[in-house]
């Protein structure tokens, strides 16, 4: 074997160690997929999604669904192959780990700040709802109940589930119109509506299960676009009022924001 043939194979095999050593390595990513909805209207889990004492509950028809997505793990190792598969794949996604668990390196320690994360979603989306309806805590009590899902990103159907159970749209009837919605975004106590991650796969759930209609924060709309289902329409919302006058304009007839 010639010098140029030897150093030629050596570097072939050196190339293939490095191919076959990137496949196998774990990267920081998480994939993740289109995960459960809930009608915060009504129960979950053989539980009352949202319970009230203290003032008259509203009968409600129409579905008001929050969205979660699904993802491995932090602990779980994810190949160079998944990675490529997930990029080709409009069921899944690949997200840097450190965004889909931002703290924790364990699944007890991330599922301890999910569901610290959750109960301040709740917190804020109880205040939000009655500082909209001029209600005090200390007359309404509103218990939320969602099993096994946290983080934030459910607030504003929170909100929107305890207006609609207290006062409807205002003038006696629904806030969903009879129809099926769903929806996502953080809430904060003064009615704004933040972003949150993984909109196309939350959409992807939403459509999965009948609605027709997503509410999605306006700052991820251009995301939102990009993976459309078929026959959906997106409203964007910065605000709890701005997520009630869409509603109410859709009953209505009246002019409706697009994303």
């Amino acid at each position: 074997m010639s010098s140029r043939v030897r150093a030629l194979t050596i570097c072939a095999a050196l190339v293939l160690a490095l191919l076959v050593t990137a496949a196998l390595a774990p990267l920081p990513y998480s994939l993740a997929y289109p995960g459960p909805t809930a009608n915060v209207l009504g129960d979950n889990k053989g539980k009352p999604v949202i319970t009230i004492s203290g003032a008259d509950v509203r009968r409600t028809s129409g579905q008001l669904r929050m969205t979660a997505i699904v993802a491995t793990g932090p602990d779980a190792s994810v190949h160079l192959p998944d990675v490529i598969r997930g990029w080709f794949r409009t069921d899944e996604a690949v997200m840097p780990s450190e965004s889909v668990y931002p703290v924790g390196n364990s699944t007890k320690e991330v599922a301890q700040h999910n569901a610290d994360e959750m109960r301040k979603s709740q917190d804020a989306a109880v205040g939000a709802a009655l500082g909209h309806l001029h209600r005090s805590a200390r007359d309404v009590k509103v218990t939320l109940r969602l099993a096994d899902i946290g983080g934030p990103s459910a607030g504003m159907m929170f909100a929107l589930g305890i207006i609609d159970k207290l006062d409807g749209d205002g003038a006696g009837g629904d806030l969903t119109g009879g129809r099926t919605l769903a929806g996502t975004g953080t809430i904060e106590t003064d009615g704004t509506v933040g972003p949150v991650g993984g909109v196309p796969l939350k959409m992807r759930s939403a459509h999965r299960d009948g609605a027709r209609l997503f509410l999605v924060p306006k700052a991820e709309c251009s995301q939102a676009l990009a993976e459309q289902p078929r026959g959906m329409r997106l409203i964007p919302v910065t605000t709890l009022n701005s997520a009630l006058n869409s509603l109410k304009a859709l009953k209505s007839g009246g002019a409706v924001p697009s994303c």
